[in-house]
């Protein structure tokens, strides 16, 4: 990887436009209709994204070959009921073919050390079920499983 360094608004339309390919990538996987109704972001992408670059409680990073953006990452400071801090994972996408030779790597590398610059006790991240790819990146990052969330759908089509 060239470099990872902290988004600007000059890369809000790219960032948009990594989010919707995430967005299409996991939208396709089982649980991945869930998650778009849950826990992606809404449109106007650029907007939302934007808010987050202003949020002292966010990190929004960028990862470059070349100078060209090919990947984003966010993390999301949580207040625990116990007051602990936890750093959230909300987004971390690399394009296809430059993932594999570190981009994703320097990304959540970032990500982590702003969640321990934050006191942060520990750092969460989503991996759909049957996403290997994603669960494999996570524990190579030192991610273990805490949880397993089940879902039981109540659609007459299911």
């Amino acid at each position: 990887m060239d470099s990872c360094r902290p988004a600007a608004r000059v890369d809000l339309p790219r960032i948009a436009g990594l989010a919707r390919e995430l967005h299409d990538e996991l939208v396709a996987l089982r649980g991945g209709e869930i998650w778009a109704a849950q826990d992606a972001r809404p449109e106007p992408l650029e907007e939302s994204f934007g808010v987050l670059l202003d949020d002292p409680d966010a990190d929004v990073r960028v990862g470059l070959i070349d100078e060209v953006v090919v990947g984003f990452g966010v993390l999301i400071l949580e207040t625990l009921s116990t007051g602990e801090r936890l750093g959230r994972v909300t987004e971390l996408f690399v394009e296809p073919p430059a993932r594999a030779i570190g981009v994703g790597e320097g990304i959540a590398d970032e990500l982590v050390r702003f969640a321990a610059d934050h006191h942060c006790i520990g750092v969460d991240a989503l991996a759909l079920p049957g996403h290997r790819e994603t669960k494999n990146f996570f524990e190579d990052q030192g991610f273990t499983a805490r949880a397993l969330v089940m879902h039981r759908s109540l659609r007459p089509d299911s």
